[in-house]
């Protein structure tokens, strides 16, 4: 890696913000000795820029030897910010590979068939003539050869210990605080009749504790690698068939990774099951920690490691979830270019929205709703719900309170439709969100107020967050509720220029605030010092819908998309 180089790489014609300064750190940084920098830059950053810079410092072909790696990868968790790198010009010579599922194949007859169910994977000993022309395959082989190839962080997982997506000197990893959570949720093992076909026919036992779990998946895999030997014998798949037989795969894959890691007495991993019914339920494993994971999927990957977010909140305990050295690890701080009063937060709390609470909680939140929308009559709102079942209840609230008409939601198959109708809208709508704390841009009159319904903490019925807590580890706890706001804060200011309001609506998330207030950045704790009561209209409806057009006073029903119901925790992130 050559980081003196570093601004000569930066794509943009010149710098805004603290881009300059902050290319200057991560300088310094790597020119310590430092194999990894985090770099913490708040919403407005350019962080993809500052990404592309630090990809470019990358050793080419003809500065390398013959025994060292050359060139630099570009991932992301997040499907929607590499479709953003795609379509940024300043980031072209990002090229950018995905899934076989995103390419449909060219043979006749088969231009709507992705290409994962292709003839090349239905039959066995399909010469397929147009393989050099075959789009999936198309875009490995230019990839593989670029200079800085762009995938998701589920992309590149996949790939490790691939022949075309091998050990390169630079990673750079954006929207990087997950990480440790991205690891933990893509190796988590779910045994149930979604992923297993011939669920029906396995006796499941009622499993109490890990040993008992590992028996189960030696039985699970023997008859998943007899399936898959049954389908290994036909001539030609069905589509339905070769998905199948993918899934048995890397099911067997997956527990046979499981079953190596859970008896390796030197893993750094604890592993813990779930299964919420008894006998004959589906089970899932699921691992904390899973430094041996990320390290060949991650680690392994490359020389040099840049991990950018705006909210790796503490160094020393981000290090430890993703099994990094502290001391090789220097961390940027890039200051926040956007005024404070831009990005005002106002207390609205009306009680505690857990779930003994909510019941009273959520009628007073949804009066305090409409008070808000009267007070932006023309202006579109989100709403963050944090579960469907708050969003639910709170349609209904806002429904029979009369303001209905500018109120739009989704569900889990038409979420993206569903986002995608509300912007494109010139109606002052307001968006009932689930999950949409982070990657979505909300620039300028897309919204300009948002309201948190509640503190957005981890699920203690989830057996990795009830471990953790047993173990007293409630700065985990604290640490990864604030990250959630500080990002869900962000969506509505963009810009220097931008501005717009956050509602905190949940008591819990002002006490939230004092208990991280240690793990707070600077800018966002200046946010949090501001916090102040809005001066907000009286309860009146008929103020609520001012500004709503006639023709559109209609409930809007949650859209349906052909996306499929995929209840994987990754879903809404993944492709």
């Amino acid at each position: 890696m050559y980081p003196a180089r570093i601004t000569d790489e930066f794509p943009a014609p010149s710098y805004r913000g603290n881009q300059k300064q902050a290319l200057a750190d991560i300088r310094a940084a790597f020119e310590r000795g430092k194999d990894v920098v985090l770099v913490r830059a708040p919403t407005g950053s350019g962080k993809s820029l500052l990404a592309r810079a630090i990809a470019g410092c990358a050793r080419t072909a003809g500065e390398a030897a013959a025994e060292q790696v050359i060139d630099a990868y570009y991932t992301t968790p997040q499907v929607s910010q590499l479709d953003d790198v795609a379509e940024d010009a300043l980031l072209e010579d990002l090229c950018v590979i995905r899934g076989k599922n995103n390419y449909d194949c060219i043979l006749p007859g088969e231009t709507d068939t992705p290409v994962n169910q292709a003839p090349c994977v239905r039959e066995r000993k399909f010469d397929c003539q147009v393989k050099h022309r075959c789009p999936y395959f198309s875009d490995r082989a230019i990839a593989s050869n670029r200079r800085i190839a762009a995938m998701t962080l589920a992309y590149f997982m996949q790939t490790a210990g691939s022949d075309v997506f091998g050990k390169r000197d630079v990673v750079v990893i954006d929207e990087a605080h997950g990480l440790g959570e991205w690891a933990e949720m893509y190796a988590t093992i779910d045994l149930s009749p979604g992923t297993i076909p011939m669920w029906h026919d396995i006796d499941v036992p009622d499993i109490d504790g890990l040993d008992e779990a590992v028996a189960f998946t030696e039985r699970v895999e023997h008859l998943a690698e007899r399936r898959v030997k049954e389908l290994r014998q036909k001539a030609e798949l069905t589509g339905e068939e070769v998905a199948e037989r993918d899934s048995l795969n890397t099911l067997r894959q997956d527990l046979g990774w499981f079953r190596e890691d859970y008896t390796d007495t030197e893993s750094a991993t604890t592993w813990v099951v779930d299964q919420a019914d008894g006998d004959h339920a589906p089970v899932t494993i699921k691992p904390m920690n899973p430094e041996r994971y990320l390290k060949h999927t991650v680690w392994d990957r490359g020389n040099r490691f840049a991990l950018l977010s705006a909210t790796i909140l503490n160094k020393e305990a981000f290090c430890a979830n993703v099994g990094l050295d502290p001391s090789n690890v220097a961390l940027v701080e890039v200051g926040h270019t956007f005024p404070v009063e831009n990005r005002p937060l106002y207390d609205v709390a009306q009680g505690k929205m857990t779930y003994e609470h909510r019941d009273d909680t959520l009628p007073a939140i949804a009066r305090t709703i409409v008070r808000i929308m009267a007070h932006h009559p023309d202006e579109k709102g989100l709403i963050h719900c944090h579960s469907y079942a708050i969003q639910e209840q709170l349609k209904e609230l806002l429904d029979d309170f009369g303001v209905g008409a500018r109120v739009r939601t989704h569900d889990k198959e038409g979420r993206d439709g569903a986002l995608s109708a509300w912007k494109r809208s010139d109606n002052p709508d307001v968006f009932l969100s689930v999950k949409m704390e982070e990657a979505l841009d909300l620039e300028g009159d897309l919204c300009r107020w948002q309201v948190l319904c509640k503190a957005p903490y981890p699920n203690t019925r989830d057996s990795r967050v009830a471990c953790r807590l047993e173990d007293d580890q409630w700065g985990w706890y604290y640490r990864t509720a604030l990250r959630t706001v500080i990002q869900a804060c962000g969506r509505v200011v963009r810009a220097p220029d931008d501005y717009g309001a956050t509602y905190l609506a949940d008591s819990s998330l002002l006490d939230l605030f004092d208990r991280a207030d240690h793990d707070m950045p600077d800018w966002f704790r200046a946010q949090v010092d501001r916090l102040s009561a809005p001066d907000l209209p009286r309860f009146a409806p008929d103020q609520a819908l001012s500004a709503v057009s006639s023709g559109t006073k209609r409930r809007h029903n949650r859209s349906r998309s052909r996306s499929g119901d995929d209840n994987h925790p990754l879903s809404d992130v993944w492709d």
